[in-house]
């Protein structure tokens, strides 16, 4: 899911590994066992969090979504794109939301050059001034984001998914780590491995989450160097972009290398809905982004996309739902860390 442009995963540690209780006495495994059981019980993430603190919470973002997405079903693909440039940065925890400060002059993820192009703040600003009102102080912008993302993709036809809420708010967001941790639609596939391994994502969901091209759109700047100045000689192309593909985006969307206002599809002829189309097209070298064409240049993410291809459209909504409920349990904070903002763009 890199659209446009992408600190060590928290990993759980398991207490049911018998070679490592074998090291224990038994006093020792007792208490192991009990701290394990306050862990696993203690600040996670869970279906219906709000249930009895704000038990209108999931059904006001719902409804606010089915008001407004249809009549602006673009903002469907970009609110899914702010949930994954969210995640990618500090975990899912709104970092992506909050606006740089004059007083300590410190620049937020917000105006980062990946996220420059983000859009959907006014929608969640919206949602969590309703929100806000029915349940003061409750409910994260965090966890608005995740619920806004898979609802605005359901509206549009796309995949459902279980989004387990519980996440709190960050205090810190720095424009630095969203250019570091934000793979770039120029990535290769070794970029793109790294970035997403290093938030404990696999090939698998690189794939399957890179999938959700199949509905929004960019703009030139993200990949006209393929059609103007591939090596860095004006006039040279990118050899992996099938030819015909781009002559077309060169007659028709992006005539100059200096077109910084063209809107481009990103799977076209279907941009509008959430089906295979995008994989289809990177098998035959239309992929728009070189993120796009890398996914095929190594075998393991290659064999992924035909199988895809060749499977049945539940089958990736089943898989896709899968690797969008593993993104977004990226570094959550629960329990007492973090916050819950009053106002999505500024810490308490």
């Amino acid at each position: 899911m890199l659209f446009e442009y992408r600190n060590a995963t928290k990993q759980e540690i398991s207490l049911n590994n018998s070679n490592t209780m074998a090291t224990f006495s038994s006093l020792g495994f007792l208490v192991l066992i009990f701290l394990g059981i306050l862990g696993s019980s203690h600040g996670q993430l869970q279906l219906n969090f709000y249930s009895k603190s704000c038990p209108k919470a999931e059904k006001i973002i719902q409804g606010y979504v089915q008001k407004h997405i249809p009549n602006a079903p673009f903002l469907a693909a970009a609110l899914l794109r702010m949930h994954f440039h969210d995640c990618f940065v500090r975990g899912c925890d709104a970092s992506v939301l909050l606006n740089s400060t004059k007083s300590t002059g410190n620049q937020t993820e917000k105006v980062a050059i990946p996220n420059q192009t983000l859009r959907g703040f006014s929608f969640i600003d919206g949602i969590k001034k309703i929100v806000e009102a029915e349940c003061p102080g409750v409910v994260s912008c965090a966890d608005i984001v995740a619920l806004v993302a898979r609802d605005s993709v359901v509206v549009t036809g796309g995949p459902y998914w279980k989004v387990p809420t519980g996440r709190r708010d960050g205090r810190i967001s720095n424009a630095s780590e969203a250019l570091a941790d934000i793979p770039a639609p120029t990535s290769n596939f070794t970029r793109l491995q790294s970035s997403f391994a290093k938030k404990g994502l696999d090939l698998k969901d690189l794939v399957l989450l890179s999938g959700a091209h199949t509905i929004g759109i960019s703009h030139c700047p993200s990949f006209s160097t393929r059609l103007y100045n591939f090596t860095g000689t004006f006039g040279t192309q990118d050899p992996s972009l099938d030819s015909e593909y781009a002559a077309n985006l060169k007659a028709k969307k992006c005539k100059s290398v200096n077109d910084n206002t063209t809107i481009v599809e990103m799977d076209p002829g279907s941009f509008k809905t959430f089906d295979l189309s995008y994989f289809k097209l990177l098998l035959k070298r239309r992929g728009l982004f070189q993120s796009d064409a890398a996914l095929t240049t190594s075998s393991t993410t290659k064999s992924y996309i035909n199988q895809l291809v060749q499977g049945s459209l539940k089958e990736f909504y089943a898989e896709f739902a899968k690797a969008m409920e593993k993104m977004g349990k990226i570094e959550v904070k629960t329990g007492s860390t973090g916050e819950i903002r009053k106002h999505c763009a500024v810490v308490n």
